[in-house]
């Protein structure tokens, strides 16, 4: 189990949060609500809530996800092997809208797992008399990966949040019409999804992704708020996006940035789980290590949990001259535990001015007002999340890593940075967090007229 942070505004709902451990996402989504979580957060497949035989059909998921996420990267059949693999995983085309409600093959492959015990010591867990003596057994279930969830299918109040800007047909039980799940949708395009697949209306709630408090600071936005106004005065070191919008900016921030052209631009490259996409980040370090050296730039490698990734930089950066125990315009975000990284990552957010990624659940970091670098994206659920940052304008594509240094500063001229951050912090939901609770201390959300309050 993850233990949360204390918590310091009593009451608060209590609910079993369940996660799993299939790359960082699932668990990154889990731990802004920890402090809601009923004896911490709860890792379905942890030995402490799963038997031997239910926990090699969690090795057989988490084993197909890691290889997923790595085959691609293979030299000659990797991309043939990749392709037939993620044809399973595919997310059909948005429009024409039609009924989906059908199940999947993947419904099959879970109801089958299922059968075979998934889930089961996980349930009798939660159902235990010890628990129920204590109070907890009518607590709700908060899932951040869909297999719990539909374990759970009738359990009371089971609700499932989803991780990305559109999902897999999985993620919905077989007979739709007949369970008893509720979703919490990061955004419009989700909901229209799962109505696609069958889910009533009175079944989903547009929450927003569940972004840190330490990140957002109080429904107010003080402190998403403030961090933005000193991210756009370094994105916007001309001040030209400033002066088009600065009587926007001034009645939604409370402030106008003053341009800070002398301050470094920090430029945080995010590895995946499985640490893919390495070389792109040793070349993005190759790019910027004179304007680092100068201080124009700061840069950050986020490696989660990985400490080989980490050694590899290390040594990649010393080789170049980059050595982060001598430049501090550089610095490598790994810790042994996930949830001691998801702290330090929520706090080199705040930092951050721009965030180069492929599309994962980070892509709902644009709605913190930090622009997006998209690194390649791996399989069909990343090249939907692709779409929706471009379609926000929050984003734009990755061009040559090797030339970083040349194209982000033009960018930086320009205010075309400033203008995505700003892009994203409009038109993405900020207080998932805060929607989630009022769901469950309500069991309904009301309807918010300003639009920044979402």
């Amino acid at each position: 189990m993850l233990d949360g942070p204390p918590n310091i505004n009593e009451p608060v709902p209590r609910a079993w949060v369940v996660t799993a451990d299939m790359g960082l996402g699932h668990q990154r989504a889990a731990y802004p609500l920890s402090y809601m979580a009923e004896g911490g957060i709860i890792t379905a497949g942890d030995p402490d809530v799963t038997d031997a035989s239910e926990a090699r059909l969690w090795k057989r998921i988490r084993g197909t996800y890691e290889f997923l996420s790595r085959t691609k990267e293979m030299p000659l059949i990797g991309s043939f092997i990749f392709k037939r693999m993620d044809y399973m995983l595919r997310i059909p085309a948005f429009y024409p809208l039609r009924d989906l409600s059908k199940p999947a093959p993947n419904n099959f492959i879970v109801d089958y797992l299922i059968s075979r015990g998934l889930g089961k010591t996980l349930m009798k867990k939660l159902e235990s008399p010890i628990r129920a003596s204590a109070g907890t057994k009518n607590l709700p279930m908060i899932s951040t990966f869909y297999a719990p969830s539909l374990v759970a299918n009738h359990y009371k109040y089971i609700y499932s949040v989803i991780c990305d800007a559109d999902l897999n047909r999985v993620w919905v039980a077989s007979k739709p019409q007949e369970s008893g799940i509720f979703y919490f949708a990061p955004c419009g395009r989700v909901m229209r999804r799962l109505r696609e697949y069958g889910v009533p209306d009175e079944h989903i709630f547009i929450t927003g992704f569940p972004l840190s408090k330490e990140n957002i600071g109080s429904p107010n936005m003080e402190i998403l708020k403030s961090d933005l106004l000193k991210r756009l005065a370094r994105l916007d070191p001309r001040g030209r996006f400033a002066s088009v919008f600065g009587t926007t900016l001034e009645g939604l921030l409370g402030g106008v940035p003053i341009p800070a052209s002398n301050e470094p631009v920090t430029v945080t490259f995010a590895i995946g789980g499985a640490g893919a996409q390495v070389e792109i980040g040793q070349q993005l370090a190759i790019s910027l290590k004179s304007k680092i050296q100068e201080g124009t730039f700061k840069l950050k490698f986020v490696v989660g949990i990985n400490r080989a990734i980490e050694r590899m930089f290390a040594e990649y950066l010393i080789h170049i001259g980059l050595d982060s125990r001598v430049h501090n315009g550089v610095e490598i975000v790994c810790e042994d535990n996930k949830f001691a990284y998801f702290e330090r990552f929520n706090r080199a957010m705040r930092e951050t001015d721009i965030l180069w990624t492929k599309p994962s659940e980070l892509s709902f970091y644009s709605a913190l007002g930090i622009p997006i670098v998209i690194a390649p994206t791996i399989g069909s659920q990343e090249d939907k999340n692709q779409r929706w940052l471009m379609d926000k304008g929050c984003a734009l594509p990755q061009y040559t890593p090797l030339l970083a240094a040349e194209w982000l500063q033009d960018m930086l001229k320009e205010g075309i940075l400033a203008e995505k951050a700003f892009n994203g912090f409009i038109k993405n939901r900020k207080l998932g967090v805060y929607k989630i609770e009022e769901v469950l201390k309500t069991g309904t959300m009301k309807r918010e007229t300003d639009p920044l309050k979402r």
